[in-house]
């Protein structure tokens, strides 16, 4: 069986929880970083991302994480999780975990009352994904290798880069899991590589 953690410090984790095993892999909430040892992918959720960055260097898990991201293993990073991924952000000299080559700005769609929904495009999962954007992130700049997965009004609010996903909206809010279960395909992948 699959295991693929979710990042249990803030944020949808429960829901995070339920569109993993909707989509047949085992989900683990990872509140030490020694459980990091047990799965396979991670998915880091949306949530304040100064708030977690906070916890993530209160519980030791900043190194950890970078290790887990250089042993090639998989990450998909949801609002404050595609900011803790991303290489730059706007106005912070210094990025997060920085692995993602793409440049982000925070809450770039409007505060929380500004909340919306939208029915994207994905590149490789198909039309009419209802996303959810909540003091939403967006890439602003994508490296060459970054493959842009789809946009809404021109900005881009989902991209791949190797083994990091990263989106500005909740796809964990929706009864829709067809982005999770890709997620999961990239794991399973990620895992073939490994074998061979």
């Amino acid at each position: 069986m699959l295991n693929i953690g979710v990042l249990g410090l803030q944020g949808a984790v429960r829901e995070h929880v339920r569109s993993i095993e909707a989509s047949g892999a085992n989900a683990i909430v990872i509140k030490r970083v020694e459980q990091l040892e047990e799965i396979q992918g991670l998915i880091m959720p949306g949530g304040e991302s100064t708030t977690m960055r906070r916890l993530i260097d209160r519980y030791g898990f900043m190194e950890p994480l970078r290790q887990f991201a250089e042993a090639g293993k998989p990450i998909f990073g949801t609002c404050a999780g595609l900011i803790l991924l991303a290489k730059h952000v706007v106005g912070y000299e210094e990025p997060h975990l920085g692995v993602m080559d793409v440049t982000v700005e925070r809450n770039s769609f409007g505060r929380q009352k500004e909340s919306f929904e939208a029915d994207l495009s994905i590149a490789h999962v198909g039309e009419g994904f209802n996303a959810v954007f909540i003091r939403a992130p967006h890439i602003v700049e994508a490296g060459e290798d970054v493959e842009i997965l789809a946009k809404h009004n021109e900005r881009i609010v989902l991209a791949r880069h190797g083994q990091f996903l990263g989106c500005s909206f909740h796809p964990e809010l929706t009864d829709d899991h067809r982005l999770t279960a890709f997620f999961v395909e990239m794991v399973k992948e990620s895992m073939e590589k490994t074998i061979a």
